[in-house]
Formats: C-alpha cells, structure tokens, sequence
C-alpha cells in the first residue's frame, strides 16, 4: 500500500464522500474513485458502502483504518522530525490563533520577526477553531485554553485584560438606564466563557442583542451601536468609535497559552519567534 493511496483512503473516510476527499486533497474526484478502486482490488473487497449520510467503513475499511492511522503517524512524525531539524531560519511558519490576536497582539511580533529574519514566511491561521498540531495544521498555536494532547509543549504565555466596551452614546446609557442597552454575547456554543457570566450577571435586565465567535465581528457590532461587549483591551482600545465603560470590577481575564508539538521544539524559524514573543508579550499584565 503506498502513502499516496493511504492518503486518500483517509480523506475519503474523514470527508465521507469522493467529491469532499477530493476538494480537501487538491485532486479530481475520478482520481479518487480510481485511487479508492485499486485499493479494493487489492483487498478484494469493498472498503466504503454508501448509505443516506455518505460514504461509510466496511468491516474490512475498519481494518484498514487502523493501518492506515498508523502509517499516517509515521509519516507526520517524519515530517516534523525533517522540519525541527531544518537548521536555517527560512521558510514558512504556520501560526494559528484568533484574528482579534493575530491583529492586535501579535501583528508587531511577526513584524519584528520578519524584520530580524527577512526569510521567515509567517502564515497565519485566523480561527477561533482548535486546530491539531500533531497533524502539522500549524506549527505553533496561541489559544485561551491549555492544550490536552500529551506531545504538545506548550506554557501560559501572557494574562489578557478584558474590559466593557461600548459607544460613548451607549456608555451614558448604561449610566442611566442598562436594561435599554443590549449585550453582545459570544455564541451559544461558548456561553460559558467567564466574561459571557460576568455581562450577564452585572447587568440581568439588559437583553442579548448580538452573539458570535467571532471577538472582531463583537467589536464591530459595538461600533455600530447594537449594544455593550466585554473585549479584549488591545482589540477594544484599537477599535474607533469605541470608549471603555467604568464598571467596579473588571471582567475576568483570560490566561493566553502558547503550544507546539514537541518533535518542532528545535525548529529554528518557531525558536525565533517564541524568543520575540517572549520579550515583547510574556506575562505582560494590564
């Protein structure tokens, strides 16, 4: 079985259907029927059946599978033995983390980085969505929550202020009369984050009035005047249009951790950019 057709095994297992396996790998969808074909040949039996929800593993694709995952282990922990050992500080770096943090936070570090190090390509992942280091989505993550996977280096970088934001109009308001002032929330999905109770528990009459993942989006929704949102202070201060509203207490801050896969630890390029991290952001506290 060669890598190339494990490759595709596993996307069309992942995506559920030849036409997604094919968008995700860059290739036509008969390349995949025939790619999938020849693997069955070989097996001499059907890997997928199709049912109403798309493509699903045989018991014999169950088998495959578990070869498959592991030959796919071995290859990326090739890939990122190859990579750590890379000796010049060139070449790309993917960075994942949340837009708000790409550009209010970081944005002066990949600056620095590139200044120093003109042959480093920064590649940032703008997501709020956790992406997996082991199979090298990105070389290097900042997020709010530590990371759970065992091969994963990571450290609490910096403690992130948030404060209530809002339009000078609507800061007089929640003065006067809060409840006619909306809040703008994160989604429901993270509705448990702690400044999402902290807004509802300081102000319970005012209303929801927006909502989403998205901590940009929040920012901009406030500009507009739908409402108050508690912000991270780089983005809310950046934010034109917008004032920070005096409340007794502060929103909770939120610890910002750093990861990346152990086998990238003496990747040189990740290196540089963790020593200027380090130094422009590390247990910087507002």
């Amino acid at each position: 079985m060669e890598w190339g057709d494990v490759q595709v095994f596993l996307a069309v297992m992942r995506n559920g259907s030849f036409g997604k396996a094919a968008q995700s790998l860059g290739v036509s969808h008969p390349t995949i029927g025939r790619r999938i074909k020849a693997l069955e040949d070989e097996a001499q039996q059907a890997l997928f059946r199709r049912t109403k929800e798309g493509l699903v593993l045989t018991d014999a694709g169950d088998g495959v599978m578990k070869l498959a995952e592991a030959m796919e282990n071995s290859a990326l922990a090739l890939e990122r033995r190859l990579a750590g050992n890379h000796d010049q500080l060139e070449g790309i770096l993917r960075i994942s983390s949340a837009e708000w943090f790409a550009n209010y936070v970081l944005a002066p570090v990949l600056g620095e980085l590139t200044r120093r190090h003109p042959a480093i390509v920064p590649e940032v992942i703008a997501s709020f969505r956790l992406l997996n280091l082991s199979r090298r989505d990105a070389d290097i993550a900042f997020r709010i929550v530590p990371f759970t996977d065992p091969d994963i280096v990571q450290r609490r970088l910096m403690s992130m202020p948030y404060a209530l934001y809002g339009t000078p109009e609507n800061a007089q308001k929640m003065v006067v009369d809060p409840a006619s002032v909306g809040l703008i929330l994160m989604n429901t999905e993270q509705s448990h984050f702690p400044d999402v109770a902290w807004l509802l528990e300081r102000f319970p009459q005012s209303r929801p009035a927006f909502k989403s993942t998205s901590r940009a989006i929040q920012a901009q929704m406030c500009r507009c005047g739908m409402g108050v949102a508690v912000l991270p202070q780089p983005l809310g201060d950046a934010t034109p249009g917008l004032q920070r509203i005096a409340t007794p207490d502060l929103p909770p801050s939120r610890d910002i951790w750093v990861g990346y896969h152990q086998d990238l630890r003496h990747m040189d390029r990740l290196r540089a950019m963790l020593d200027i991290a380090d130094s422009m952001l590390a247990f910087k506290e507002s």
